[in-house]
């Protein structure tokens, strides 16, 4: 069953922000996922979006999903996202 993970971000330091974004291929590349959307400019149907950023990565099971964000990794370089970043963050699993 595919797994998405989907961040909804409000970036307050762009310059750190760039830091995270620098060292995310070479994390990203060793798990199995797809980077499905990134978008600055999101349109918004109802209510409000209060964030700069939304990303949705596709992974093809929980396990992986998992396996790349509490990566050592990844939370190494994801702190530079915490000082840069707001998020809301959750997993998601398709119904298939």
């Amino acid at each position: 069953m595919s797994a998405y993970f989907i961040a909804q971000i409000r970036i307050h330091d762009r310059e750190q922000y760039r830091v995270y974004e620098d060292g995310f291929d070479e994390i990203f590349a060793r798990y199995q996922g797809t980077v499905i959307i990134v978008d600055d400019h999101p349109t918004v149907l109802e209510g409000e979006f209060r964030y700069s950023r939304i990303v949705v990565v596709k992974f093809p099971s929980e396990t992986e999903a998992l396996r790349w964000y509490e990566s050592a990794e990844y939370q190494a370089l994801a702190r530079h996202r915490f000082r840069a970043a707001d998020a809301d963050t959750i997993l998601a699993l398709a119904r298939e």
